[in-house]
């Protein structure tokens, strides 16, 4: 884990409004929707991304939020399943969103990938989550991208804290010590 030159958090741990670790978190999902355009030889156009999201299941959670983001909501313009909360097309999209496939990285515990898959739907979608949800994962995403895994345990003390008021410079010095000292 690397600070972040722009805004001093923990890379990733800005977002979202630090532009450059939003635009980190964002590149988590492009990457993979480009990787999956090279791997297949088709081309980035919306058809493509309107197949993608009508039959979410086969593909990867990348895949599917790289489609979502090519493609408009009809009702509020924004990209689907980002608009605003009570948007009720954006609302089915969050949802569905979760119904593709997660497969962990080589190397990371089970179940990593659908922590790196939530932290990243928080944070980009920080609009659509409590200011509490947005600061565990500005905290958190870091760690999981790093190949860590909360127990049951640590999440519940993390965010406990944060309800408690405890804040991103307190806790993230902490976990960065905490991921220097701690197996995967």
């Amino acid at each position: 884990m690397r600070r972040c030159q722009e805004c001093g958090c923990v890379e990733y741990g800005g977002a979202p409004s630090c532009a450059r670790c939003a635009n980190l978190v964002d590149a988590l999902v492009e990457d993979g929707y480009r990787a999956f355009l090279a791997e297949t030889g088709l081309p980035d156009e919306p058809e493509l991304a309107e197949m993608v999201v009508a039959e979410l299941k086969p593909y990867d959670w990348r895949v599917v939020d790289g489609a979502f983001d090519r493609l408009t909501c009809a009702q509020c313009g924004n990209r689907r399943g980002r608009g605003p909360t009570g948007c009720q097309p954006c609302d089915l999209d969050e949802g569905f969103r979760y119904a593709a496939r997660e497969t962990d990285r080589p190397g990371v515990p089970p179940m990593n990938e659908h922590a790196v898959r939530v932290g990243v739907a928080v944070v980009r979608n920080a609009h659509r989550h409590s200011p509490r949800a947005l600061l565990s994962w500005r905290l958190g995403l870091p760690v999981v991208l790093d190949g860590h895994m909360f127990t049951t345990d640590e999440a519940q003390n993390l965010r406990a804290r944060i309800n408690k008021g405890a804040g991103y410079d307190e806790l993230a010095a902490e976990l960065w010590e905490w991921t220097s000292t701690t197996r995967r």
